[in-house]
């Protein structure tokens, strides 16, 4: 059996029994997901069945912090990953990119993320009807929107020493960086500090 025919045996297995949405979000929406414990539960003794290895493999990460409605950090990671679909009959394989997506407030953003990518990626590859976000996950966190502090100083330090040559275009692009995250204070900021090095030059 090669890989696409291991496929679709473990399709045609999981077309009799689906996997149903029995998780529910509890920190927010309340909507019905499936979590990557009902995808790995529902397809390890079908994989195992029908010789059908996944190797999953992290092409890229990044991560960024944000801030939470209370004040607190929030981690936000977005990696890009591979899985190989083997046939452990005769090793052909065929490979699936994936991007997952995940945030937390502790060291488990990352592997949420991991999560999300391989779910989906079974999802897609086995024709799994979904409707539910990632598991990232059973929570809503809420993000403060604005652009953070240290990022307007940077902003305000770059449009006040930058050469004139660039000068406008420094200020016309931290205005639209400001305007991005709707933060009308610091908009404001930055074309103050645009009219002041502008006074200061004429």
């Amino acid at each position: 059996m090669n890989v696409y025919q291991a496929i679709n045996a473990v399709q045609a297995d999981l077309s009799q029994v689906g996997i149903a949405k029995n998780r529910t979000n509890t920190q927010g929406a309340g909507f019905k997901f499936r979590g990557i414990d009902d995808v790995l539960n529902a397809l390890s003794p079908l994989l195992a069945k029908h010789g059908l290895v996944i190797i999953p493999r992290v092409i890229s990460r990044t991560c960024t912090e944000r801030s939470s409605k209370s004040g607190g950090a929030l981690f936000y990671v977005v990696i890009e990953a591979e899985f190989d679909f083997v046939s452990a009959e005769d090793g052909s394989k065929t490979t699936a990119r994936m991007i997952g997506e995940a945030m937390d407030s502790g060291d488990k953003a990352t592997n949420k993320a991991m999560s999300a990518a391989y779910k989906y990626a079974a999802f897609q590859t086995f024709a799994i009807p979904t409707e539910g976000t990632p598991d990232a996950d059973a929570e809503t966190h809420e993000v403060i929107r604005g652009m953070d502090p240290h990022t307007l100083a940077d902003w305000l330090q770059a449009i006040e020493q930058c050469d004139d040559d660039s000068f406008a275009a420094m200020v016309a692009d931290g205005l639209a960086a400001a305007q991005e995250v709707r933060d009308r204070e610091a908009w404001v900021a930055i074309r103050a500090a645009g009219k002041k090095r502008e006074g200061a030059t004429t």
